[in-house]
């Protein structure tokens, strides 16, 4: 018997065997999950051997001619009809002037094709017009995002006949029809097989016609732009009890377009989703009868209907919502840097004070890094992946990135931001946050059950390939299948064993950093080590947690937490290298790198501290977290420099924040940069006033310490500060609601 006869017999088979028996079961709802998108650079991570040079080599995310002519023009004029205090606080909706522009300049078509009557944006101008229009109205940011991300348009693009095609896209384009989607159930959210609305094909005699159909019920809520939709995209469980479509009489989820006008279509009231006035509500159906083409894809894509949704979501979730993360972002690093330098205590700016600076270092940093994950997935999207797992680190990681950022930057601002009115530029954003924190997969459950769990299946180099030998019904094939991978699997695991090992112990010196990496070559060493280390210790919690592994959820989520500092981080490299390595800019990354390291190392120690196999925990933090060479979180001095990026003019400053504000109308804001303006000019004279010993400038011009035209300019920038901390008032009666009962 020759050595690959023995190996077979003797390990593999009781292997296969052992881990057949032990392999938990794929519901149908984690298989089409898992099934979903493709792998991208989350594939390298997972190898723990991450190839920089081909990450370098992605050619970064760019606008052609067309799309930025369309973010000159139509875009900015949009943000010229915008008043969000006016949208939020009065009229809670658009004006309908804007909803007629929004059809007409096709803002609700950007990724239908042209063919199609639509504008055929890539990811990246999608995204831009996303993230300009943010800025201005959460509420128009988010009826646009909806047709354009999770939505009947994608879901026709990528699963629906020519006929439908043909039909429903040039009239969505057009905004002829307002789509909606329609998942959410109130027994059932991300748990697609609790999921309670069905539909029953049948036979029904329309306009004297015998027609085969499908009889719907269904009870939605939470639903974006229900209350104006045209057409409905719904998510149902199908069954065909009498057999007329020759299959099974329980087919599965499946989703259809439903007209809103049809007999039996009740759209219900709005909902006010934390106090934004975007359109929301609930629907419902009651035997509502529609033909069998309209299910998506018709006939031959029912019961296919939650893998067809986790494939829309695979690209729509990595570009709105992380869109509006990176605007708020670079928002509010912005808003937070002019105001802490020209709000002053104690006769100096706020800035000054490092308790600020460390709260602006954060805010500088966050905003370096989200910006740098937008532009990376975008790329990505454009090279036409659709990377599940990455979208879904974006959307979880981009948001709690603007959550961070935003309660930062209302801590700076302090009254300004608590008091609303028109001149408060947060108040908005604010309150934004816990929708972008919830809707797309709530935060919670993409960290505990996502972006690890449906990552170590899809982005691991050999695990797919395992599992589906262990799930093959022919057992001999699958112990073949088994027996051809799993040992390549032992090889990767033994390298990996002794890169992980070397890189700890020597500090990632051994490792290998891209030829162009510059002056951030040891940043990709560091993220090397952490990439091998996390491969690791996932390899080990995989095997010998098994299947009870998607029950660990808390160690699943800071896995998953490790993985996705990796996919930042690499972003961030990225970005310094296709922005020019500018040596100002090193602080950023400096941060951003320290930070991420810092939490991958927290994370990790915490899953070896809460690890079942004590005596493996032991072995594996011998080896990926060793004494010496551990991360530290970010220097004061590197904090303060990048706070300082914030408080001074300069070009770092632009590349990090200037593309929000410079075609940002908002006059709140245009107030605040001409005070920020006004205050560094005269910063040199406020200090000349103070060495002379007089606290007052009034007092040295009076003595003559300072020329008229001295006074002038000092003056002027103290008058543009009491108007950019300015906040509003109301008359008494201004507030009510005459009327208003929320019980009606």
């Amino acid at each position: 018997m020759d050595w690959r006869a023995w190996r077979k017999r003797w390990i593999t088979e009781p292997l296969y065997r052992k881990a057949r028996a032990a392999m938990p079961s794929l519901s149908p709802t984690e298989r089409e999950a898992i099934d979903a998108g493709d792998v991208w650079w989350d594939a390298e991570l997972f190898s723990g051997a991450p190839d920089w040079q081909s990450l370098l080599e992605v050619a970064p995310a760019a606008l052609s001619p067309e799309e930025q002519a369309f973010l000159d023009g139509p875009v900015a004029e949009l943000g010229g009809m915008l008043d969000d205090w006016a949208i939020s606080w009065r009229d809670y909706d658009l004006p309908p002037q804007v909803w007629d522009f929004l059809k007409r300049n096709g803002f609700f078509g950007m990724i239908i094709p042209r063919q199609y009557g639509g504008l055929g944006f890539s990811a990246y101008a999608h995204s831009e017009v996303v993230r300009r229009i943010s800025l201005r109205s959460v509420t128009a940011a988010v009826t646009v995002m909806v047709p354009n991300s999770l939505g009947p348009g994608e879901l026709l693009l990528q699963f629906g006949t020519q006929a439908q095609r043909d039909h429903w896209l040039p009239r969505l384009a057009k905004g002829e029809e307002i789509p909606c989607f329609g998942l959410t159930s109130p027994a059932a959210g991300s748990d697609a097989a609790s999921m309670v609305d069905t539909g029953v094909v049948c036979r029904r005699e329309v306009d004297g016609v015998d027609t085969l159909g499908i009889l719907l019920n269904w009870r939605k809520r939470y639903i974006t732009l229900s209350p104006v939709a045209t057409v409905l995209g719904l998510a149902f469980k199908l069954s065909d009890p009498q057999g007329l479509l020759g299959g099974p009489a329980d087919i599965g989820i499946s989703v259809a377009l439903v007209p809103t006008h049809l007999p039996g279509v009740r759209i219900g009231r709005r909902h006010l989703p934390a106090l934004q006035a975007f359109q929301n509500g609930p629907n419902e159906g009651h035997d509502v009868f529609v033909p069998l083409d309209a299910l998506i894809g018709g006939p031959a894509k029912a019961g296919h209907g939650w893998q067809m949704l986790m494939s829309a979501l695979a690209a729509g979730r990595g570009i709105s919502l992380p869109s509006l993360s990176a605007a708020a972002c670079a928002f509010a690093a912005h808003t937070s840097g002019a105001y802490a330098r020209v709000r002053t205590q104690f006769g100096i700016p706020v800035g000054r004070f490092e308790g600020v600076q460390e709260k602006l270092g954060r805010l500088a940093g966050n905003a370096y890094l989200v910006e740098a994950a937008r532009r990376l997935t975008c790329a990505g999207l454009d090279m036409g992946r659709k990377p599940a797992v990455i979208s879904a680190i974006m959307k979880l990681h981009a948001t709690e990135r603007m959550r961070e950022s935003v309660d930062a930057a209302m801590d700076v601002h302090a009254g300004k931001a608590v008091i609303d009115g028109p001149r408060n530029y947060l108040g908005g954003l604010y309150r934004a946050v816990p929708v972008a924190i919830t809707v797309e997969g709530a935060n919670i459950l993409t960290r505990s059950l996502i972006v690890f769990g449906q990552g170590a299946i899809r982005s691991h180099p050999y695990l797919m390939q395992e599992i589906s030998a262990l799930g093959d019904s022919d057992q001999d094939a699958g112990e073949r299948a088994f027996d051809a991978v799993v040992w390549k699997h032992a090889a990767h695991s033994a390298k990996n064993v002794f890169r992980a090992l070397g890189l700890a112990w020597t500090g990632s010196l051994a490792a290998r950093a891209p030829r162009a990496a510059g002056a951030a070559a040891g940043h990709y060493r560091r993220l090397a080590r952490y990439a091998s280390a996390f491969a690791l210790v996932s390899e080990a919690a995989l095997f010998s947690l098994g299947g009870s592994l998607k029950r660990k959820e808390m160690l699943s989520g800071r896995l998953g937490d490790a993985l996705a500092e990796l996919y930042l981080l690499s972003a961030v490299l990225k970005r310094w290298q296709d922005e020019g390595r500018h040596d100002a800019d090193l602080p950023l990354v400096q941060w951003c790198v320290d930070n991420g390291c810092a939490i991958i190392e927290r994370r990790l120690d915490e899953v070896l501290r809460n690890f079942p196999l004590r005596w493996l925990a032991f072995l594996l933090r011998i080896i990926v977290l060793p004494p010496v060479a551990r991360a530290r979180p970010p220097s004061d001095r590197d904090t303060a420099a990048c706070a300082q990026i914030l408080l001074e003019p300069s070009d770092a400053r632009n590349r990090l924040v200037g593309g929000v504000w410079e075609r940002l109308e908002a006059r709140s804001v245009q107030t605040l940069e001409r005070a920020f303006l006004l205050a560094v000019e005269s910063q040199p004279l406020r200090d000349l006033v103070h060495r002379s010993g007089v606290h007052d400038w009034r007092e040295a011009h009076a003595k003559g310490a300072i020329s008229d035209e001295q006074a002038q300019l000092l003056q002027q920038a103290e008058e543009a500060a009491a108007q950019a901390i300015e906040v509003d008032d109301f008359p008494a009666g201004a507030f009510a609601r005459p009327g208003f009962d929320a019980q009606e």
